[in-house]
């Protein structure tokens, strides 16, 4: 797996001639050629850094743009929505290897190869979103503090990885009214992890989607079912809702801790779930629910232990009672550990010995959180389970994504999904 060096890299800020309105970025398709043959598209040139006056350019990196063969990050100034993205990858002058993620670490290509001259072209979607709640309501959402924040801003960030980037052009242009947005609510195992080597399910699973599909992640580590509920992100994300979206809902880590008066998975957690499903009902917005993900707790005959009380079977309650389709994800990834055991089902998992990672002096033990392999075996769990459900986006998946048995996991040993060369040591919140 490939390692860097930079911990953290140094925001470079140079303000450049040439400028683009963000009425155009955010209204019209916009084109830019990084290899100068698309001349009907803005010419991206080595010197050209992003600053919102530009309002395009490299960014986030200290790492040489793409001619060096580097991962390196690109940033379009936009309005919040959902953009259709086609993007064209290969390179007359080396053979390519490209990976592209977007926003924080949201895997959309992976491992593209290009022959030298070969050109091959990629379209999906992507949700970009600021931190204000509404036009009409400047407070901002909650954001948890980051050394280096790559979403919940004014701008679209792309990541250009892999052993050989090689990207000849993006046009990035809004999306059709007709895209369903999946909506994403949870905590530390669905949110968008900031840094290496942690990930979830939710920055994965817009790897297994075409341009019909957006995903919109409002998930937060540490969060309940009662923080959500109180949290502006809900008032910033009901407003911009459609009929015909769907809303995966996963929850029950962090409820279990509850002390206060009226807690409990029959009670206060219950009482949320319906509430909240009631709440985008009445937007036409379709829920699903999503069974906590297991913890890594294995007993003596290497089954692995029940360590969340009643609250998956008070999601299949509630569920039942509301007529909401539920995705097992609990059971799956009691499957996925108990099939791998328990010794190699720690390569699930952010289980490193020391000096793994940059300054990472201490080995790493995390039981609960996964690494890029395990949140992507798990997102095939929930892909899958809209394929089971006949969910009416499910003809979006893509065609490369192949039925999904956490009986039979892909292998940990062959799995190589570069790394963004973003890392932190500090375990997320929740457990």
């Amino acid at each position: 797996m490939r390692l860097f060096s930079n911990l953290f890299f140094a925001l470079l800020c140079y303000v450049c001639s040439s400028s683009i309105s963000l009425n155009c970025m955010a209204e019209e398709a916009i084109s830019f050629s990084f290899d100068g043959l698309d001349k009907s598209a803005t010419k991206v040139a080595f010197t050209d850094i992003y600053t919102p006056d530009k309002g395009y350019g490299y960014d986030l990196t200290d790492y040489a743009p793409l001619e060096n063969g580097k991962p390196c990050f690109f940033s379009v100034l936009l309005k919040d929505g959902n953009y259709k993205v086609t993007i064209s990858l290969g390179s007359k002058k080396y053979k390519g290897n490209t990976t592209i993620k977007a926003e924080q670490r949201r895997l959309f290509v992976e491992n593209a190869d290009t022959k030298k001259g070969e050109t091959k072209t990629y379209t999906f979607c992507i949700n970009k979103r600021g931190p204000q709640v509404s036009d009409d309501d400047p407070a901002k959402v909650e954001v948890r503090a980051k050394t280096l924040g790559m979403d919940w801003d004014e701008k679209l960030t792309f990541e250009f990885n892999g052993t050989a980037p090689a990207v000849s052009s993006i046009r990035i242009e809004p999306a059709a009214d007709d895209v369903t947005t999946l909506w994403l609510c949870g905590n530390s195992t669905v949110v968008d992890q900031d840094f290496e080597p942690w990930a979830s399910w939710g920055q994965m699973i817009t790897r297994w989607f075409d341009d019909k599909v957006a995903i919109a992640n409002y998930a937060e580590s540490g969060w309940r079912m009662t923080t959500l509920m109180n949290s502006k992100r809900l008032k910033q994300m009901l407003p911009r809702m459609k009929a015909g979206d769907y809303i995966f809902i996963e929850f029950g880590h962090n409820d279990q801790k509850e002390k206060q008066a009226g807690a409990g998975a029959y009670y206060n957690f219950a009482t949320q779930l319906k509430t909240l499903v009631d709440m985008v009902r009445q937007k036409g917005v379709i829920p699903v629910f999503i069974t906590p993900t297991q913890r890594r707790n294995f007993d003596q005959d290497g089954k692995i232990r029940e360590t969340h009380g009643d609250y998956p079977d008070a999601m299949r309650w509630v569920a039942r009672r509301e007529n909401v389709q539920v995705i097992e994800v609990h059971e799956m990834t009691r499957t996925l550990f108990e099939t791998l055991g328990v010794e190699d089902s720690k390569h699930t998992l952010v289980h490193y010995p020391a000096n793994t990672f940059p300054g990472q002096t201490a080995a790493l033990a995390d039981n609960t959180h996964f690494n890029n392999y395990g949140a992507y075996e798990i997102s095939k769990m929930v892909a899958q389970g809209i394929k089971d459900f006949n969910l009416p986006f499910a003809p979006h998946i893509v065609s490369d994504f192949c039925p999904y048995d956490p009986s039979h996991p892909d292998s940990f040993d062959t799995f190589a999904l570069p790394q963004t060369p973003v890392f932190g040591l500090e375990k997320p919140l929740g457990n």
